[in-house]
């Protein structure tokens, strides 16, 4: 299927790994110029340096911004040129009971989650709207819609991603401009792999039988019965990012394997 984005430019929040980076990759092979982002240059260096080695031709390029940073967030939207499509992925997480959780962490999390795409969308959804078209995707998850009881802080910024974009599909009435949620499920991203083998090493486990269990002991209610790669997810996000998905605006699409179980 030629989803007619060739000429188009991208910018993915935390796209030097994991999920943003899939999105990325593939984005890059439908003819996409992309701007991958990273809190360091040198994950941006070496994410730019895998792509370029994968799509020679591909015009990529990064540009560094810690989103928990206001000055480095300012300075990256000064440096953007014209953008199409923006996908607001960047997103940090942890595993913490609530009684635990401090009024810090409670910030620092929505600084980074939540703040990072009211942000970016601010500065580029003006001047889509200018030019009648654009893509505005927030990546959220299944934990937004089903909080989990030892992560509650991180469900809130989620389901607030799902208000937030809804709330911004309504400017773009009657325009070629579309916002909408992906609700992605347990993914298998380069974070979840790096908790899972620090585990496994602390009890002398196999990696591969941990991840097994893990999924399906947290995830019961799951239809796909495995985590999700971050390709997966890619597949409907660069659809979104298309001119065929015009149709779709203002949406929460679930990519979550069937772990929610409402209709």
């Amino acid at each position: 299927m030629d989803l007619h984005l060739d000429s188009k430019t991208a910018f993915i929040s935390g796209s030097t790994q994991g999920i943003g980076f899939a999105i990325a990759r593939q984005l890059v092979k439908e003819g996409v110029s992309v701007i991958l982002n990273g809190r360091t240059r040198q994950k941006i260096d070496l994410a730019v340096k895998s792509l370029q080695q994968e799509y020679p031709d591909g015009n990529i390029s990064g540009i560094a911004a810690d989103f928990s940073n206001q000055e480095e967030v300012q300075a990256l939207i000064n440096s953007l040129p014209p953008v199409d499509i923006l996908i607001n992925n960047v997103g940090i997480f942890e595993l913490k009971p609530f009684d635990a959780i401090t009024d810090a962490d409670w910030m620092r999390i929505f600084e980074v989650n939540v703040m990072s795409g009211v942000r970016l969308s601010r500065a580029l959804l003006p001047k889509m709207l200018e030019k009648n078209w654009g893509r505005v995707i927030f990546i959220s998850s299944e934990s937004g819609i089903n909080i989990p009881d030892n992560m509650i802080h991180y469900g809130m910024t989620k389901t607030a991603l799902v208000a937030i974009s809804n709330g911004l599909s309504k400017l773009t009435k009657g325009t070629e401009i579309t916002v909408n949620t992906i609700l992605g499920g347990p993914t298998y991203s380069d974070g979840v792999a790096a908790v899972i083998q620090q585990i496994a090493d602390a009890q002398n486990q196999d990696a591969e039988q941990l991840k097994a269990y893990i999924s399906s002991s947290t995830n019961p209610t799951s239809l796909l019965q495995r985590f999700i790669d971050p390709q997966e997810l890619a597949n409907l996000a660069v659809y979104l990012s298309s001119p065929l998905s015009i149709a779709t605006n203002g949406a929460s699409l679930r990519a979550d394997g069937g772990v929610l179980t409402g209709i």
